[in-house]
């Protein structure tokens, strides 16, 4: 497994070690020590799965109590992957980092506690797979204003996107509780 910073020193991109021939390809997605020899230590409650169509957004979500870290890959399509610094103390608090995440690229990424995530499904159709560190509770559920100019996330949009309405209701960042 390779771990890769990012912009954000927390959230990590991590590209398994594929075994591929005509048969097909073999990789651990997952794998407690290696991540946690990477500085990825923590463990994991509950597993997600989610399927959307072409221009879904989801996001972005975050819980302000029982905050989750997730590590996060795609397993049919593509998405652009996007995590926020939500943490009023941090050095980097308001910034983002974007990445696309594919079944073919079999990259997964790690967002720790404490950034708010959501993606755009850039393909026909995705498969979305995720882990938690904590369980997910309705009423801690936040979220950020997915398209908030003061962010200016680069979302690499084709047309409006189809998003949800507690996502189109979300809060800009100077609004949103965020973490100490």
């Amino acid at each position: 497994m390779k771990v890769i910073p990012t912009e954000l020193p927390d959230v990590l991109l991590i590209e398994p070690r594929v075994f591929a021939d005509e048969r097909g390809f073999f990789f651990e997605s997952y794998n407690r020590r290696a991540l946690a020899e990477a500085g990825l230590a923590g463990e994991f409650v509950q597993d997600n799965h989610s399927r959307s169509k072409r221009s879904v957004l989801r996001g972005l979500h975050y819980q302000i109590e029982h905050a989750q870290g997730k590590l996060v890959r795609v397993t049919l399509g593509e998405v652009f992957d996007v995590a926020v610094d939500i943490r009023r103390s941090s050095p980097t608090f308001g910034r983002w980092t974007g990445m696309v995440l594919s079944a073919e690229n079999k990259r997964m990424l790690w967002i720790p506690p404490g950034y708010a995530h959501g993606f755009l499904v850039t393909s026909e159709t995705t498969e979305f797979l995720y882990k938690t560190t904590d369980y997910w509770y309705p009423e801690f559920e936040r979220t950020l204003l997915w398209n908030d100019p003061a962010m200016g996330i680069e979302w690499p949009l084709a047309g409006a996107p189809t998003v949800a309405a507690k996502d189109a209701a979300g809060r800009p960042l100077a609004l949103a509780e965020v973490y100490p």
